[in-house]
Order: structure tokens, then sequence, then C-alpha cells
């Protein structure tokens, strides 16, 4: 009996499967982010137009790495199912269709990466390899596809048994090659996950690390930071809660007894410094807000944290940097890289090579061992993850990642104010109510926040307390809530008196602006 399509299409899926969890496991073992769906996911991102990226930043928030690297592996099972059902009609042409659907991660690891041809070679391998297994495993699939048919008698069979060519594989070991090939992915799949994971934990023993105590403490807090409003952010954004947006689909695993700082490019001296001498340093503890370019006015891409780190002055000075150099061009273990001005970093402001993150080793998710953080810019430009190298050069000379894409060059984050609560398009009732929300415009402060219901005039809100202008502020308003359908908005007017702006700019190529507005029910 011939074999069904959906067996048939079985085939294609494990025999590409079976060479995924091979490469799983390889990676695992050398390097996770060379896994193939990682690598295949990486190209994606760097490849996909700006107005896209934005749309899943936008639209997906923290969940756009899993729903991309689950529309990748929906696509992979597709395609592999074609690739078996191909074989039906043509083994060769069936192989050939795997073989291409398993060479995409080699390319794409090719491609991301940035290093020598021998470190492409090792980037590419685990997926090699997986290639070359999809392929000798779809081949022993569709082995008897390739038996050429012979004669067969016209008188009846024995034993009233159905009559069949050669050419034909049995339904019987379509299904048996299908599931022992499946059963042989699982296996080497979750032999893979398990050492992903026990590296993983290794890579977690590593940051249990006792960070030293600033020399340098951050002032004390207002007694009023916190405006006593439920539902507004809090001052201090938890680092479970804190936002995360960046190109890395697996969060890199660096070891810090072996990782370095590299700082060079257009200095006098060139340096490399390690994870214990950076330690040793003197240290100073800030708090400090961040905010993405990608934020939406109003959106969620803002968080307040006390950073630990050493200034960054403090690094940069031992390597004299040339008058004529223009931008630090800090680079990623993962190969991201920002350029950030050095005529902001070095301003006096309290730049950082940061360690710590409200009281911890910074988080893996949030560029363990070692970030950038520059208050008053968007983090694309200022706030590398993972820092492994600062290079003073000029912005003729290299570009950074994102302006590549045509991102600014120089982004100072914009004045912004978001409202909190009420919830848009809820319902409250009618009676005394809080508006309440953040506000920022950081290095430049918040001199106050107005607030207006439907059309009526701009009236003052009142402001929590800031240790800095490098920080957001939280405020609200008191109102008295009628019955009814109302629009709230609210603008801030930064430390220099300049007010927010109300026409709209989406975030690219410079950050988003205008006034943010929730429209609510009382009742």
């Amino acid at each position: 009996m011939r074999s069904s399509r959906w067996w048939d299409a079985g085939r294609g899926i494990v025999a590409v499967l079976l060479g995924v969890a091979v490469a799983h496991l390889l990676a695992a073992i050398t390097e996770p982010a060379r896994s193939p769906l990682a690598v295949a996911g990486s190209l994606v991102v760097r490849s996909v137009p700006t107005w896209l990226e934005q749309l899943a930043v936008q639209q997906l928030g923290n969940a756009d790495k899993p729903v991309l690297l689950v529309t990748l592996s929906i696509g992979v099972l597709v395609l592999s199912g074609l690739a078996g059902l191909l074989a039906r009609r043509n083994r060769a042409q069936g192989a050939v269709a795997v073989a291409f659907i398993a060479g995409v991660a080699v390319v794409a690891a090719v491609l991301g990466s940035s290093a020598s041809p021998s470190s492409a070679l090792a980037d590419a391998l685990p997926s090699i390899v997986g290639a070359v297994v999809a392929v000798v495993a779809f081949l022993l699939l569709t082995r008897d596809d390739a038996v050429p048919a012979q004669s067969v008698s016209t008188d009846p069979p024995a034993n009233d048994e159905p009559a069949r060519s050669m050419a034909t594989p049995t339904r019987r070991g379509v299904v048996l090659g299908v599931v022992g090939v499946a059963v042989a992915a699982a296996f080497v799949g979750a032999a893979g996950e398990a050492v992903r994971r026990a590296r993983v934990a290794q890579a977690a023993i590593a940051r249990a690390v006792r960070l030293p105590a600033p020399a340098d403490p951050a002032p004390a807090l207002p007694s009023d930071v916190e405006v006593g409003v439920d539902g507004v952010t809090p001052f201090r954004v938890p680092n479970g809660d804190f936002y995360r947006v960046d190109t890395a689909l697996v969060v890199p695993q660096v070891d810090p007894t072996t990782w370095t700082l590299r700082v060079g490019g257009m200095v006098s001296s060139p340096f490399e410094i390690t994870w214990d001498e950076l330690l040793a340093m003197p240290m100073i503890e800030r708090d400090l807000t961040l905010t993405c370019v990608s934020n939406e006015v109003g959106g969620p891409y803002c968080g307040n944290a006390r950073w630990l780190g050493v200034r960054l002055t403090d690094v940069l000075d031992r390597a004299g940097i040339d008058p004529s150099a223009e931008q630090l061009l800090s680079t990623s273990a993962d190969g991201f890289t920002a350029s950030t001005p050095i005529s902001v970093a070095l301003d006096g402001r309290d730049s950082m090579i940061a360690v710590g993150m409200n009281g911890e080793p910074l988080p893996p998710e949030h560029g363990f061992p070692a970030r950038m953080v520059v208050p008053g810019l968007y983090g694309f430009v200022s706030a590398t993850k993972w820092v492994v190298s600062i290079e003073a050069t000029t912005y003729a000379a290299q570009q950074a990642y994102w302006t590549q894409r045509g991102w600014a060059t120089e982004a100072p984050v914009r004045t912004m104010a978001r409202i909190d609560v009420p919830r848009p398009l809820g319902t409250i009732p009618p009676g005394k109510v809080a508006i309440a929300g953040v506000c920022w415009a950081q290095h430049r402060g918040i001199g106050g926040v107005e607030v207006q219901i439907d059309d009526g005039p701009w009236q003052a809100a009142r402001l929590g307390g800031a240790p800095s202008d490098d920080t957001w502020r939280q405020w609200y308003f008191p109102w008295d809530a009628t019955s009814g359908r109302h629009s709230l908005r609210v603008r801030a007017v930064d430390g220099t008196g300049a007010t927010q702006p109300a026409d709209r700019l989406d975030p690219f190529p410079s950050g988003a602006q205008g006034w943010h507005e929730v429209v609510i029910t009382v009742g």
C-alpha cells in the first residue's frame, strides 16, 4: 500500500528536525547563539526594514523574539513537509529542497559573523553539521523511492496479498522510519537543551559575584519620590519588570572570569581591562532613567534603576582620546554596535560602565557582566549591553548598527509625560480620583506637568521628588470626576522651561513626540 501524503511529508519534517537537533547540541556545547534558529532569526532581525522592526516592537513588546522564533519554526516545518512530498515524484529534488532549508542557517551564520573567516566557520559549523545530517537522514528515509520499478506478475497474488511495485515504499516502512528519526531528533534535541541549561546554570554561578561598595554612593532619595497613587509605575523599577529591547535572540552568557573590555581606536594608549581590574576601580552609584527610542507616546519602554559602575571618564582618560575623535563605538558580545557622541559622554554627566543594577549584579538580560549607561541619550546610542570593546573613532570612519539603518547619530531623549492611571478605555466611578503617571526629560530635568480634561484649561499637576535631573518623576492630579466620557491629556515642561510639543512624531529616526491622551468613561 502506498504511504499517505502525511507520512511522506513527515519524512522531510523529521529529517530536518534531526539536523536542527544535532546543530542545537553542537551549539550548546560551543556557543548557544550558533543554534540554527538563533542565527536564522538574527539574520531576519538584521534584514527587516525599519518600519517592520518598529511594528514588531510596538505590537509585540518583549514577545517579539519568541514570536519570531515560533514563526521561523512553523516555516521550517512547512517547507520540510513540502520537501517530503516532493520526494514522492523526484527523490533528488526532495533532497535538494532539504539541503536548501538546512543551508539557510549556514548562510545566516556566515553572514552574521563579523569576525575572521576562521571564526565565521566556527559560527557556521553547527549548522553545517546539521545540514549534512538532515540530508543524509532524508536520503535514508527515501531510499526505497530510488528502487526501479520491476515487472509484476499478472497471476493472482498468493494469500490474497495485494501486488505492489518495488518503486513504492510500504506504509509500514515509512512509518517506522519517520517514527525512528523523530525519536532520535527528540533525544538529541533534549540533550542539546540539557547542555544549554547546564551552561546557563554555570553562568549563573559565575554571576554570583560580590560587588564592591561604591566610593561615591547615590544621593538619598527624597521622601516624596512616590506620590502614593496605586497603579503608577514605581520610581525604581524592579529588575524583573525593567523593559528589554535589544537584538539578541539568545541572551549572551558571558563568563566574567574570561571577559575583558578593550579600549582602542583613536587613542594614544589602547588597553584591555579584566573583570577583576574593573571591579577594583572606584565605583559610583546613581539613580538613572533609561529610555528606548522605539518608545511610542505613552509607551512602556522607559525605566529607572539604581546603577553601580565605573565612571566612563575614568576608563577613557587612561586611553588618551584623540581630540579629533567624534564618537565612542561600543561593541556587544553578540556583535551589536552603538555610537555615542564623545562630546556628550565626556561632558561631566554620570556616564558609566555599569556592573550593578538595583543592588545586584546586572541580570543577563540587562548586560552582565558590564554595560554602558549614558544618561540623557536614547539607549540605541548609549546603553550597549554585554559590552566588550569601546573604540574612539569618527562618524565617517564607522557607523553603528542602527545608524546604518537610518536612525539618528545624536539622539537626546525627548521630553515626555505619560498617564498610568486611569487606564485607557477604562471605567471609573464618579467622585474624587487621581490622574497620575510618570514624566522624564533626562539631563534637563522636569520643571512641571500640566493636565487637560476634555477641552478645558491646562492645570498644574503635583510632582513627586527626584534625586537628580537624570531620573524620571511621578506626578498626580486630583480630579472630581463627573459622569460621562472624557479625554485626559498630559504634557510636561522640562527644566529649561520648554513645553513638550503637541505635534506627533514617530519614533523613527530620533524618538517619538506628542502629548499622551487617554479616553475613559466615568459612571
